[in-house]
């Protein structure tokens, strides 16, 4: 581990003997004279580098090989550590059962000490792996046979490193390390597993070779506090990515029992608004998504190498960081974000888990906290996000996890779930997924998002006066059209100037929205069929890094004139028109799917011979507990009269959830229209124009919905109220 480093320490990746099988009861393999097969550790089955390349599903791996202690090793303890193995793993040492863990995602590992013997001893790992079965996330892994759609191939077993580490008697198990940049100091938390009697921790801070800081206290238990105050100030950032070294050291009288060589970043993240600053500056966040998939290593990365390349290659186009998207990244990825100056967002791979047995919920929060706890030392790490486009069904454990996020990091900010369902009553940041391919479209509707009305909590959460992102856009395909395998979202730009074009004005369009702290462009490279990435999957160049850097680099709104200081306006509303969300003020709707001709605008109209139904209206992915009425057409017509009692007021809004282009009118006067879509309820302001065309008595609202592709739906609720 880059930030847990002992002098101590034997790499047992390479070959191993290997086998596969269905039959979850079948264990010969813990006695078996020999296996069938060889891998190569760390590589999964499914990779060519693993030697094997087999891709169909298998629920039961083993693994075996012997191994010697080096002969000059003084450490008392031995461990036995798994990078990552996926799902659950058993271990055994010479026959002996060492030990088990449920989760694919994270490094784990066994004191081995007792199972041990002179000279060769023998090592059996065995993984079971139940993809289809609901009961485990999987990221980006297939559920069916082959790759289709965002999902690729699968990664069985184990897929991280596999080394011994010598430990002391008494070792530390674990540190937490706060960075105080405003008070020149660091904070740590450690804990200690074995006999504490006796023991202190050296803390010790080094800079060019010289100490700069250090601290000294009782070691005890997992209650140990110390605090290094730096005599040599340097902040960790993307232009100086600054590291300390810290060595920790375990005393008991003057015999070193145990010693940790790792570093840190002096930098902190903190909200202000509806900016999220590093180091008190608006940083801009210029993301890729970055799904950490190789054509020949699947979830593992060939090399050290590969590892910091894909970040150079980020850079060179003009990115700064990025989501690591349904997948725990390798630590050496994140040394290497650490040391080169880029910002990156953790996330669970949270795709595959069935939400609605609540099995899940237990192993998925447990691997969360050996997540978060692993990684949260590193600089480069910015903000948290368990979470990806989860049904609502996910809301209960999304409201267990944050909370425990926060308490185990206080120090980021956390994403309840990126795009789709937020059920959190108290988010602190909010992100949306808009793969839209129209650069107009795509302004207007985020330019409109920050002028909308602040509108009732019970139509969706609002963001007001929080930082937000849009955390997925553009996707943008390119391959040749004879690839039918293939796909990226749209239409495929016909020329590289067509390309270059629509990159533009979609990423422009966050450049020049001070609302946003960040974007994130899908993806970093293709990946299997998925061909929108600005690399190949093999990391060769499809376009013009220059060109790209050139557009990802221009200064952002946001970076010089930062939403910190954010005015919260709320009306005091009445509503005229219900939507879904007003419960019994929804009334029920006249509506037609083919033309309807004539002033069917207007109040006089006859719409008697229309069908009746109740909002809202469509076929929409994660919206059916709204759907009232099916509609699956291109086309929709609605109209409903309702009563204004001509009271006086200031606001005025249409607050509707669109998919796609839409235009409403109230007594025959169009008040708002628009191109696109949304994937929520918002409020627009219509305050001038219900002015002019409300009246007294009876008026009708008539709204006509056009959709273009995906999900349709369509509700909207007219409210009116006085600004407080």
């Amino acid at each position: 581990m880059p930030q847990m480093e002992r002098a101590e320490w034997l790499n047992l990746n390479g070959t191993w003997e290997f086998a596969e099988t269905q039959d979850n009861n079948d264990e010969q393999f813990l006695t078996a004279e020999t296996f069938p097969d060889t891998i190569t550790v760390p590589f999964c089955r499914e990779s060519r580098l693993s030697g094997l390349q087999r891709t169909g599903f298998m629920k039961n791996v083993w693994y075996r090989r012997t191994f010697a202690i080096p002969a000059d090793w003084k450490s008392p303890r031995i461990r036995l550590n798994i990078g990552a193995c996926d799902w659950i793993t058993r271990v055994w040492i010479n026959g002996t059962f060492i030990g088990r863990h449920r989760g694919g995602n994270v490094a784990f590992g066994f004191d081995i000490t007792e199972a041990l013997k002179p000279g060769k001893n023998t090592v059996v790992i065995h993984a079971f792996d139940d993809t289809p079965s609901g009961l485990q996330p999987l990221g980006k892994q297939s559920n069916r046979e082959k790759s289709y759609a965002i999902f690729y191939t699968r990664t069985t077993g184990i897929w991280q490193t596999v080394w011994l580490e010598g430990l002391g008697d008494a070792y530390l198990s674990d540190f937490h390390i706060i960075p105080d940049p405003d008070r020149s100091r660091i904070l740590i938390q450690a804990e200690v597993d074995g006999p504490s009697q006796g023991l202190t921790l050296l803390a010790q801070a080094e800079a060019a070779g010289k100490t700069v800081g250090q601290d000294e206290t009782a070691a005890d238990w997992r209650n140990i506090h110390l605090t290094l105050d730096l005599n040599e100030k340097r902040l960790w950032s993307l232009d100086d990515p600054f590291l300390y070294d810290l060595v920790l050291t375990l005393k008991r009288g003057g015999q070193v029992i145990d010693q940790v060589k790792s570093y840190f970043g002096l930098r902190k993240v903190s909200i202000q608004g509806a900016a999220i600053l590093i180091n008190d500056q608006p940083i801009f966040q210029r993301l890729v998504l970055d799904q950490g998939f190789y054509p020949d290593g699947v979830w593992t990365a060939p090399s050290d190498e590969a590892l910091k390349r894909d970040i150079e290659l980020s850079k060179a186009v003009g990115f700064n960081g990025a989501r690591l998207h349904q997948k725990v990244f390798e630590p050496r990825f994140l040394y290497w974000a650490d040391r080169l100056g880029y910002l990156v967002w953790g996330e669970y791979p949270s795709f595959g888990a069935n939400y609605g047995n609540p099995v899940v919920n237990v192993p998925i929060t447990q691997e969360w906290v050996e997540i978060v706890r692993r990684d949260r030392n590193h600089p480069s790490i910015i903000g948290w996000c368990p979470f990806n486009e989860t049904p609502p069904e996910a809301g209960e454990i999304q409201r267990m996890v944050i909370p425990l996020t926060r308490a185990l990091d206080p120090t980021r900010p956390v994403i309840e779930t990126s795009g789709w369902t937020h059920t959190l009553a108290d988010p602190e940041v909010l992100d949306a997924h808009d793969y839209n391919q129209n650069p107009v479209t795509f302004r207007q509707k985020w330019d409109d998002y920050f002028t909308a009305l602040p509108i009732p909590a019970r139509y969706a959460p609002s963001s007001q006066g929080l930082p937000f992102f849009i955390s997925e856009y553009g996707g943008i395909g390119w391959f040749e059209a004879k690839d039918r395998e293939s796909w990226g979202y749209g239409n495929n730009p016909k020329t590289l100037e067509e390309f270059y074009e629509r990159y533009a004005g979609l990423t422009n369009a966050q450049l020049d929205n001070r609302n946003l702290f960040g974007f994130c462009y899908t993806q970093l490279t293709d990946v299997e069929q998925e061909k929108n990435g600005i690399y190949q999957y093999d990391r060769t160049p499809k376009f013009d890094a220059e060109k790209l850097r050139v557009i990802n680099s221009r200064k952002a709104a946001y970076e010089e004139n930062p939403p910190i200081e954010v005015r919260k306006i709320t009306p005091s509303w009445k509503v005229l028109v219900g939507a879904v969300p007003d419960g019994e003020q929804a009334k029920e709707w006249r509506y037609v799917l083919n033309p309807p001709g004539g002033s069917w605008t207007t109040l006089d109209y006859d719409d008697s011979a229309w069908n009746r139904g109740r909002a809202g209206f469509g076929r929409k992915e994660g919206w059916e507990n709204r759907i009232r009425t099916p509609w699956t057409g291109k086309d929709i017509w609605l109209r409903q009269k309702f009563e204004y009692d001509g009271s006086p007021f200031d606001t005025g809004a249409l607050v509707t959830h669109y998919d796609n282009a839409t235009e409403v009118y109230v007594n025959g006067e169009k008040i708002w229209s628009r191109e696109g879509w949304n994937n929520n309820y918002e409020g627009f302001q219509v305050t001038e124009a219900l002015h002019q065309v409300l009246r007294q008595g009876t008026n009708v609202i008539a709204i006509h919905c056009h959709q273009d592709e995906g999900g349709q739906y369509i509700d909207a609720a007219l409210l009116i109220g006085e600004a407080k």
